[in-house]
Order: structure tokens, then C-alpha cells, then sequence
């Protein structure tokens, strides 16, 4: 049975053992269902699981494994490598390997550069610049379309500009990259070859440049739900390179299970509020991990909720009763094949909030436009979740928890001076609804560190939108970690931030001190924390971005877990406020690049290191 006849016995029987209804706007992935309330076969079983598991793999019980697939090598006649995509849908274009550059199959070669024009580019292209440049003392400087005489007849010159090396970093060749994709399109090239130069001025140029690629070939969701002829803006790249052909693939293949995770927290952080409303996001997560490894829990019961998650259903108790909002917890779960093996647990905790109204302390003058975009933290925690599905390291468990929820307003809405006591017993005092990303993970805070007690070596993560101070503090396009005392004792940190630079996916960081936690301490008689400041914005509060941390460690009980505790458990919150992407601008997909290389560092080297010399 072919790769392709495979997927679809698999969808068909996925389909057929679920039987969800459509709704709403008709998807172009089939198998992409909608959520139908009381029409659903199974639906108590999917959506109200009650801490029950649930394998895609044993729902679809197909003779189909993701992985396996999306590792095949294809070879045709013309020996050319193609790189098959995970079900053809989570990736903006097929990755093709193209040996001959002259080969009559594209219609305009991309050519990324970071030295000046006709000096170091292998021929044609470098007599093709040198005499260029000549006519155009700019060159280097701009993005260009020139003749060619290659059957592309077209050559997109995108070069980086001129280099500073003591404080460019890699991001030059990705923005070179973007750039270059974009004229193309605009040229009205649509089978682009893209050349991929080596520049030994920075780690990883090829693998980086090649991101930048995909990233500009990214069709949201929603256009791509428009029509199937809108679903690609190229439907193959090539790839040529003067690199050994063995670290080519392994540059290829790793840019294939980075691209996928970011495009899926793309679709799901870039979506709109209904496109990803919250139960659309855990059908979309289902149907990425159809036949995967990828273990499955959903918590939608508004009275295990109420139990185990009573911070998050304040935050749930104005969406509750309207099907399509109502919140909803989803736990996956990565083992390697021999649990024995596992030396490192990865627990991410992800805000996903699929749009912030401000709850009752709503928010005005134009504040909520791009509230949308507030679920990236969970899309991020599932996109990395979906490398480390296509990427399969055997020594790293990994496991993704996510607050999905709508903070409405309405007769409902949890308010100000309400005490609500979190599921490690602490008392909280709400002073702020619109600090909704806080009151949504703490409590799976709490569950997620109960789990870490007895996981192998385990590093905790909170990622979340949550702050005007962070982008204010870091600039756009720079997320923020914040270690606890026994991450920073490891300098996780700046670990993090290093992994960062190499792959364009910047990090600044930051510091708890004793004033973080003393700004959250209960004032009032009975009060164990205080939610917020009290301030409408953290942009205007002292230390604005520190503070939640050291909410999220009080309010979930970790802050127990010291360097001087029983078990010292590592803790690290990312603030991506400012690095997630704002509308109009798609979702980035941070920080799944930085963690990838943090934690997947020896699926980088092995892919990376082959034969490169």
C-alpha cells in the first residue's frame, strides 16, 4: 500500500470511528471535522474524557505510522531526494533536494548572500553579479530580479547587506531569506529554486536561511480553508547547495520538523478567535496527531474543572455554557520508545487563551484588537510538540499541558475582590480579571509539578503572551525567560538564550528577586496571594514582567520547591509577549526554535554534523 493510500485508510477509519459533524466553514483538509454538541457518536469518550487517555493511534487503528512517513526518502529516476511531508498539510511546501542547477523544473533560483555581489558565489552566478554591480553600486543592498541564462531564467538576488560581526547575528540570513521568497512570489515565480550558501560567520546559516524560506511561503489557515488553489503559494521548493549532499538532507530534514512545529503554532496562534475557538483547537490537535506517538488527555468537565482546576474555571465561568468557548485543559505526552532511556522531562505549560475581552475589567480605547493572538503560548507548546514528534529523541520525554479558554465578559464573569482558592490551597485575591493568563496556568502549574516529582530530571516552562512590559522592557522580537533559583543555578537561562541566537530566535534575560514575590504577598487578613498589582497595565507597574513569575511559583505551590527543598524542581517562564508576532504580521512560532535547540540538541547534531566537512 502506498505512503498516500496508507494516510487516507487511516483518515477514512479516524473519521468513521469518530463521526463528528461539520460546522461552520467547510475545510479544505477533509479531515479537518467540526464540532457538532449532541450529535457526536463518542463524544463523552472525546471531549469530556475525564483524565482518560486516548491514542490516535489506537482510535484510528490504521497501518499508518506519521513518523515512519514523514522519514522516507524518496528517490526517482533522476536520483533527485524528495523529503515526504507529514500528511502532506503541515509544512508550506515540499522540500525538494535539486542536484542540478540547471535543471528545466523552476521557473526562478533564489540566491541568499551575506558576502558582497560577484566576489564568493560559485558560478553562474558569480561573473552574473560581479558584472551587476558594476551598473549598481547598491546591489548589495537591495533585493533584485535579474536575467539569467539558466532554464529559471530568473535570479532573485537577496542579499543580507553588509555584515557587522561584532553585533549582526544569524537573523540576517533569515530576513535575507524572507525578503528573497516574497520578490519572488511579486515576480511571479511559483517553482522556486532556492540556493543555500555557507557562511562561516555564524553557526547554522543554511539551516537558518531555509526556515526563513518556509516562513515566507506560510498561508494562514483561514486562506488556506478559502479555496484549495490558495493552499500554496509554491507547492515545491528546491534546494541546491554546494554543501556535502549528506549534511544537505540533514539540514533539510531538520528544517522540515522545525517548519512543522512552527506551522502549526502558526495556524493555531494566528487563527481568529472562531477559526480556533476551543474546541476547534483540540479537534485541530487531534488531527495532527493522528497515528503518532503523541499521548492525548482531554479535561472538559466543568465539575473536574471546578475540582482540580478552580483558578482556570473562574477564568472558563463566562464561556462555560456556549459550547463553542468552553474551556477545556489538553495534556500530551511524548515518551521515547524505552522509558529507560529518558534522561531529561521537558513540562510545558502553555496560556491559551483564545481571545482576552479583559474579562469585567474590559479592556477599552481599542485595547482588545489582536486579543487573538493571546493562545500563542499554547500554540508554541503544541508546535514543539510536533518537532519532537517528527524528530523522536530518545532520551527526552516531553510533556505539553495548555489551558485552553475565552476570557468573556458577561453576567458570569468572575470580577475583582473575589478570593478563590487555587488547587495548592493557596488563597487568591483577584484584583485584575484582565491578568486572566496567570489565573489559567497556575493551577495546571500545580498539577504539572506534582507530575515533575516523580520525573526524571524534569525543567518546567511556562510560555505565555502575558505582558505589555515585556515587549516594552525587550523590544519586539525578543522573548524573555526568567529563571527559578535552581534553573538559574544551571544558568538554564542563558543556556536558553545562546540556543536562541544560533537559531534567530532571540531571548533576553531576566531576574526574580525578593521584591517580585513581596509585590504578590496577600495584604489583606486570610489572603495568601495577591493576583496583579491592581494596575489596569503592567507596562506601568514596577517590574512589570518579573511579577507573574513569582505569582505562577506562589500560587501553584512551586515556589516549595527551592534549591533547599526535598526536591528542587527547575522552573523557567517565558514571556513571548513580545516575540509571538502581531496581527497583521503572522504568529512567529517562538520560542519552538530556541527550545528545539536547547533540548533537541543531539537530533541538531546528528543531522548536522554528517559528512559536513
Amino acid at each position: 500500500m502506498s505512503g498516500i493510500a496508507m494516510m487516507i485508510s487511516a483518515l477514512a477509519k479516524l473519521e468513521a470511528r469518530c463521526c463528528f459533524a461539520r460546522k461552520g466553514r467547510l475545510s479544505v483538509e477533509k479531515w479537518q471535522q467540526q464540532y457538532t454538541s449532541g450529535k457526536c457518536i463518542g463524544k463523552r469518550e472525546l471531549h469530556f474524557s475525564n483524565f482518560q487517555s486516548l491514542r490516535p493511534s489506537q482510535v484510528a487503528n490504521a497501518n499508518v505510522n506519521a513518523v515512519a512517513l514523514y522519514r522516507q526518502t524518496i528517490t526517482n529516476g533522476d536520483g533527485q531526494q524528495q523529503l515526504a511531508n507529514h500528511y502532506s498539510t503541515y509544512i508550506p511546501s515540499r522540500l525538494q533536494i535539486e542536484p542540478n542547477i540547471c535543471s528545466p523544473n523552476y521557473d526562478g533560483v533564489i540566491l541568499i548572500s551575506g558576502t558582497p555581489p560577484g566576489t564568493q558565489e560559485p558560478e553562474p552566478f558569480k561573473s552574473l553579479l560581479f558584472s551587476s554591480s558594476q551598473l549598481d553600486c547598491a546591489l548589495f543592498e537591495h533585493t533584485t530580479v535579474l536575467p539569467i541564462n539558466l532554464p529559471a531564467k530568473r535570479l532573485i538576488y537577496s542579499p543580507t547587506g553588509p555584515i557587522d560581526c561584532d553585533y549582526d547575528d544569524v537573523r540576517v540570513f533569515n530576513l535575507a531569506a524572507v525578503r528573497g521568497i516574497k520578490r519572488a512570489l511579486e515576480a511571479g515565480v511559483r517553482r522556486p529554486l532556492l540556493v543555500l550558501l555557507p557562511d562561516d560567520r555564524f553557526e547554522n546559516v543554511e539551516l537558518v536561511t531555509l526556515l526563513g524560506a518556509l516562513e515566507a511561503l506560510y498561508v494562514p489557515l483561514e486562506v488556506r480553508e478559502i479555496s484549495p488553489d490558495l493552499s500554496y503559494k509554491a507547492t515545491t521548493l528546491g534546494i541546491w547547495s554546494p554543501i556535502c549532499s549528506k549534511k544537505l538532507q540533514g539540514v533539510v530534514k531538520l528544517a522540515t520538523s522545525l517548519e512543522s512545529g512552527r506551522f502549526v503554532a502558526r495556524d493555531i496562534g494566528g487563527s481568529d478567535p472562531e477559526r480556533m475557538a476551543p474546541v476547534r483547537i483540540e479537534e485541530y490537535i487531534r488531527n495532527v496527531f493522528i497515528g503518532s506517538n503523541i499521548d492525548i488527555q482531554v479535561i472538559s468537565d466543568p465539575k473536574i474543572l471546578q475540582y482540580e482546576y478552580p483558578l482556570f474555571s473562574a477564568v472558563n465561568r463566562a464561556s462555560a455554557d456556549i459550547p463553542r468557548f468552553a474551556g477545556r485543559i489538553i495534556f500530551l505526552t511524548y515518551e521515547p520508545k524505552d522509558p529507560t532511556c529518558v534522561l531529561e522531562t521537558v513540562m510545558l505549560v502553555g496560556k491559551g487563551v483564545t481571545y482576552d475581552t479583559g474579562g469585567a475589567d474590559i479592556k477599552t480605547n481599542h485595547a482588545m484588537v489582536g486579543m487573538s493572538r493571546d493562545k500563542c503560548g499554547a500554540a508554541a507548546s503544541i508546535g514543539f510538540m510536533q518537532t519532537v514528534n517528527l524528530l523522536q529523541p530518545p532520551t527526552v520525554k516531553v510533556v505539553a499541558a495548555i489551558g485552553v479558554v475565552r476570557n468573556n465578559c458577561g453576567e458570569k464573569a468572575y470580577v475583582a475582590d473575589e478570593v478563590i482558592t487555587g488547587r495548592s490551597g493557596a488563597r487568591i485575591r483577584v484584583n485584575n480579571t484582565d491578568a486572566e493568563g496567570r489565573m489559567v496556568m497556575a493551577d495546571i502549574l500545580y498539577h504539572i509539578k506534582e507530575m515533575a516529582m516523580c520525573s526524571v530530571n524534569p525543567h518546567i516552562f511556562t510560555i505565555a503572551t502575558l505582558t505589555g512590559h515585556a515587549q516594552m522592557s525587550a523590544g519586539k522580537g525578543f522573548s524573555i525567560v526568567i529563571d527559578n533559583s535552581v534553573a538559574r543555578s544551571e544558568s538554564n537561562a542563558y543556556k536558553l538564550q545562546a540556543c536562541g541566537e544560533v537559531m534567530g530566535d532571540m531571548f533576553e534575560v531576566s531576574i526574580l528577586r525578593r521584591e517580585d514575590f513581596a509585590s504578590h504577598k496577600g495584604k489583606a487578613e486570610g489572603d495568601d496571594v495577591l493576583q496583579s498589582s491592581g494596575k489596569k497595565s503592567s507596562v506601568g507597574s514596577e517590574r512589570g514582567h518579573q511579577g507573574p513569575a513569582a505569582f505562577l511559583m506562589m500560587s501553584s505551590g512551586l515556589k516549595k520547591s527551592g534549591k533547599e527543598s526535598e526536591k528542587p524542581l527547575k522552573y523557567s517562564h517565558l514571556d513571548i509577549a513580545a516575540s509571538a508576532g502581531d496581527l497583521p504580521d503572522i504568529a512567529t512560532g517562538a520560542p519552538i526554535l530556541a527550545l528545539a535547540k536547547r533540548f533537541l540538541n543531539k537530533e541538531f547534531e546528528d543531522n548536522l554534523a554528517k559528512n559536513s566537512s
